[in-house]
C-alpha cells in the first residue's frame, strides 16, 4: 500500500475514534479535561499498545505531532457541538464503526512492513483498532464492548482475512484496502441493527 494512503487512513481512523471516545465522555457527564483525555486514549490507545509489542519506540504519536493535533480537534469539535451530536447517536455509532475498519487496516499494514505471518498481522489489527475502546470502557466503568458477546473484534479479523485473500488476486492494493475497511463498517453496523451476537456458552444463574 502507498504509504501516503496509509497514512490517509490512520488521519481518519484517529479522528473517527476521537470523537467517538469525547462522545462516551460526554455521556457520563465527564468535564472538559475528561473529555480530552478519553478522546485521546480511544485515539491512540490500540497504536501505543501495537507499537510497544513490535518495538516501534517511541511510539507513534510522540515522534509525530499530527495525531495529537487531530484528537485535540476532535474533542474540541464533539464538545462545541454537543446539542447537535446528542441527537445524532447514530453518526456517533457511525464513527466507531469507521474507525474499528480504519484502523485495523493501518495495524495490518504496519505489521505487514515487517514480516509478520498473516495470524500475527490480523492480530495486531485487531488489537490496532480495538485496544483504545477497551482502555475507554474500562476508564469509564463500563464493561469493555471486545469483551462482551457483540460482533467488534470478530468484524476485525474478518475483515484481516479477506485482506489477505484480496491480496492473492491481481486487485489493487488500495482498493483492497478499502473493501475491507468498508467490510468490517458493514459487519459492525449489520451486528448491531440485527442483534447478531456470538452464542453464550454458560447459563444465567438464578438470583
Amino acid at each position: 500500500m502507498d504509504l501516503s494512503f496509509l497514512h490517509i487512513i490512520e488521519v481518519l481512523g484517529t479522528f473517527s475514534f476521537a470523537v467517538s471516545g469525547a462522545s462516551f465522555a460526554m455521556e457520563k457527564k465527564l468535564d472538559p479535561f475528561g473529555v480530552l483525555i478519553l478522546s485521546f486514549v480511544t485515539a491512540i490507545g490500540g497504536g501505543t499498545l501495537r507499537d510497544v509489542m513490535i518495538g516501534n519506540l517511541p511510539v507513534g504519536w510522540l515522534r509525530d505531532e499530527t495525531a495529537t493535533t487531530i484528537i485535540f480537534t476532535g474533542a474540541l469539535g464533539t464538545l462545541l457541538f454537543d446539542k447537535y451530536l446528542k441527537k445524532l447517536t447514530t453518526t456517533l455509532f457511525l464513527f466507531d464503526a469507521l474507525g474499528l475498519g480504519l484502523f485495523t487496516l493501518v495495524g495490518i499494514e504496519k505489521a505487514i512492513q515487517l514480516n509478520f505471518s498473516i495470524g500475527v498481522c490480523i492480530a495486531l489489527g485487531t488489537i490496532t483498532a480495538s485496544f483504545g475502546g477497551v482502555i475507554r470502557d474500562v476508564l469509564l466503568n463500563n464493561v469493555p464492548l471486545v469483551f462482551r458477546k457483540e460482533i467488534y473484534a470478530l468484524a476485525s479479523i474478518i475483515g484481516g482475512l479477506v485482506y489477505f485473500i484480496l491480496k492473492e488476486t491481481n486487485l489493487d492494493s488500495d482498493l483492497s484496502t478499502i473493501i475491507c475497511i468498508l467490510l468490517i463498517f458493514i459487519i459492525r453496523i449489520v451486528a448491531v441493527k440485527f442483534k447478531i451476537s456470538l452464542p453464550l456458552f454458560y447459563t444465567k444463574l438464578n438470583k
